[in-house]
């Protein structure tokens, strides 16, 4: 497996917790880009972009544009995939918890 493919199976889970974390559980794609580089993955808002429509094609999230940004917010597919339900090919599986 590349690093770039883990860069970015790592980085849509990333933003798929970040969402769950919000309570309306949607987040715009600029305060994704500053979320990542608190993990060390410094990218441009548009590097986001795709992230965010691969993740919509594989339906873990809904997107919206506004303006220059794109506003995600979480589907069920996605929250599932974050309690360890399903799998979503493409984007890391959460750790048990307590590991």
């Amino acid at each position: 497996m590349s690093l770039d493919r883990i860069i970015r199976e790592e980085a849509r889970l990333i933003m798929l917790k970040a969402l769950a974390a919000q309570d309306n559980e949607s987040l715009t794609s600029e305060l994704f880009r500053a979320e990542l580089e608190t993990f060390g993955i410094s990218r441009s808002r548009a590097w986001v972009h795709d992230e965010l429509a691969f993740m919509k094609e594989m339906g873990a999230i809904t997107v919206l544009d506004a303006g220059s940004v794109k506003v995600a917010t979480l589907t069920e597919k996605g929250a599932r995939h974050l309690k360890r339900q399903i799998a979503i090919e493409g984007i890391k599986r959460p750790s048990r918890p307590g590991e």
